[in-house]
C-alpha cells in the first residue's frame, strides 16, 4: 500500500483559506483518479475541510499554533519548516494504522499521475523507493505547462520512500503535542518532512538510495497565490497538453480561449508590435 501524506497551512497563515481548500480539493481529485485502490490519503490541518472528502481520504486535526511570520526570509522558512514538518509527522503517525509499504509526502496543491499507485504495487518486494526527476510545472492561472527534469529539486511531491525510512515511533500517539512530535522525529522532521530540496541526498546517506522514477510522476502547481515558494511560469508559454492534464486529473480554471491568450498572447502582442514598428519605419523612409 502507498500512503499519500499531506498538510494544510494554518488558516491564519493563508491569504485566502477558501483557495487553500479548493487547491486541496483538486489534489485529492487527482489522487482519486488512481487506477489502483491500494492507497490511503492522510490530510493534517487545523481545520477540517468544508467539503466531503473522498472515500480513501482521512483528515487528522491538530491544534498547533499558526507559524510565526518574521520579516527575515531565513526565519520565515524556519517557521514554515517547523509547521509543515510536525504536521506531516502527525500524518505518518496516523498512517501507521494502515501499515503502508511506501509513503509519498504530497504538497496539498500538486497532482500525481493516475497510474502511480499501480506502478508502485508492481515493483519487486524490497525496492528502496523512487524520486521524481521527470515531471511538469503547471500554472492554473494561465493554463500553461512546461516539462522539467529536476522535479525533486523544486517540488515537494517527489519522493516515494519505504515506510521504514521514516522510523515512525510505535508508542507516540496521534494526539502528541507539536514539541513531542518534533523531538520524536528528530532530523527527519526537518530534512525530509519540513523541506525537500536535499531529501534525495538524505535518504541515500541513511541507507535508502532512491532510484529515479522512470516515468513522469507528478505535476508541480505554481501561481496559486498560496504556495510558499511564490514560483510562477513567466514569459511566453505553451498550454498544458490535454493528454497530460487527463493523466494527472487536472481541471483548468479558465476556458480554452482564455488559456490560449494567457499563454500565447504575449508572443502575439510582440509580433503585432514588431509589425507596427516596421510599418512606421517604412513610412518614415517614404516621407
Amino acid at each position: 500500500m502507498l500512503a499519500f501524506v499531506t498538510s494544510l497551512r494554518h488558516p491564519d497563515n493563508a491569504s485566502d483559506y477558501d483557495r487553500v481548500e479548493e487547491l486541496l480539493r483538486r489534489t485529492l481529485r487527482s489522487i482519486e483518479q488512481q487506477t489502483s485502490d491500494d492507497y490511503v490519503v492522510i490530510v493534517v490541518g487545523n481545520r477540517a475541510p468544508s467539503f466531503e472528502l473522498p472515500a480513501r481520504t482521512r483528515f487528522v486535526y491538530v491544534d498547533f499554533p499558526a507559524a510565526a511570520e518574521p520579516t527575515k526570509r531565513e526565519e520565515r522558512w524556519e517557521a514554515v519548516i517547523a509547521d509543515k514538518g510536525s504536521k506531516l509527522a502527525v500524518g505518518l503517525l496516523a498512517a501507521r494504522a494502515y501499515s503502508p509499504d511506501y509513503v509519498m509526502v504530497t504538497d496539498a496543491d500538486d497532482f500525481v499521475h493516475r497510474g502511480l499507485v499501480r506502478w508502485v504495487g508492481e515493483q519487486p518486494e524490497g525496492s528502496l523507493g523512487w524520486y521524481v526527476a521527470d515531471g511538469w510545472r503547471y500554472s492554473a492561472l494561465r493554463g500553461a505547462g512546461e516539462r522539467i527534469d529536476d522535479m525533486y529539486r523544486v517540488c515537494g511531491t517527489c519522493y516515494i520512500a519505504p515506510w521504514s525510512a521514516y522510523a515512525v515511533p510505535d508508542e507516540l500517539p496521534v494526539s502528541a503535542s507539536q514539541a513531542e512530535v518534533w523531538e520524536a522525529f528528530g532530523e527527519r522532521a526537518r530534512f525530509i518532512l519540513g523541506k525537500h530540496r536535499d531529501a534525495e541526498k538524505w535518504f541515500a546517506e541513511h541507507g535508502y538510495p532512491l532510484e529515479r522514477l522512470p516515468v513522469p510522476g507528478s505535476v508541480y502547481h505554481v501561481d496559486t497565490g498560496e504556495n510558499h515558494s511564490g514560483k510562477r511560469i513567466d514569459g511566453e508559454a505553451r498550454m498544458m497538453p490535454r493528454a497530460v492534464a487527463r493523466e494527472f486529473g487536472i481541471t483548468h480554471d479558465h476556458p480554452l480561449p482564455v488559456r490560449w491568450w494567457r499563454c500565447q498572447g504575449l508572443s502575439l502582442r510582440r509580433a503585432i508590435a514588431r509589425r507596427v514598428r516596421r510599418v512606421l519605419r517604412l513610412r518614415g523612409k517614404q516621407a
